[in-house]
């Protein structure tokens, strides 16, 4: 099976462009967040979806964790998938399943210790899909994705191997490091963002770099 790839961070219609021409299956659009980089607002972020053909999943990366909330923030963007980057009470996805039913649902797990592939679990229950980043909502100013740094990679390997549902894979990968990342977690997909771009712009060079090493590692 070809691994996924999600191309996080889309600041431009140009940028959701070239990512697309480059074989991404995934565009990640980054709400306002308590911190971390590629943030845009939501009128950008909908400009974005409509300039791109409807079968292309967009996930919208949302802080929130209100259910009425993150369906008020789906509607204004006119995403298909949500990329919950935040934990979101798991009673809650009945709420969202109702006002949102052709939506995916993507919930982020932080990998920070042996407590995140139990978490994993929990949530592979109700979500479509699971994305494996590296933040910590635990700090005084949510760590909530964008870090550019790895986890441990044996942790979400446990989680793969512990799950049925679609996992990605994120955290510090880069054109170096995804190759050996793919072969040792074996994720359904993978999510970059700072690893392909240069002074914060996606880099063509990198982005064609990123997709020959998926290519080997998928050989």
């Amino acid at each position: 099976m070809k691994t996924k790839v999600k191309i996080c961070c889309i600041s431009t219609e140009e940028e959701a462009k070239m990512a697309l021409e480059f074989g991404a299956n995934v565009l990640g659009l980054v709400a306002k967040m308590p911190s971390g980089p590629g943030t845009i607002d939501d009128n950008l972020i909908q400009n974005i979806v409509k300039s791109i053909s409807s079968e292309t999943l967009t996930f919208l990366l949302t802080p929130k964790t209100n259910p009425e909330e993150i369906t008020e923030h789906q509607q204004l963007t006119g995403t298909n998938c949500i990329q919950l980057v935040d934990a979101v009470n798991i009673e809650d996805y009945a709420i969202l399943r109702k006002n949102l039913p052709n939506i995916k649902l993507i919930q982020v797990i932080h990998v920070i210790d042996e407590s995140s592939v139990e978490e994993a679990k929990q949530y592979a229950e109700v979500a479509d899909m699971i994305l494996l980043d590296s933040g910590n909502p635990k700090l005084a100013v949510k760590e909530l994705g964008g870090t550019g740094r790895v986890h441990n990679w044996e942790l979400s390997r446990q989680i793969v191997e512990s799950i049925a549902k679609p996992i990605f894979l994120a955290g510090g990968l880069k054109p170096e490091n995804i190759r050996e990342a793919i072969e040792f977690v074996k994720p359904y997909g993978v999510d970059i963002c700072s690893g392909v771009r240069t002074n914060g712009k996606l880099d063509k060079e990198k982005l064609k770099r990123f997709f020959e090493e998926i290519k080997k590692a998928n050989s």
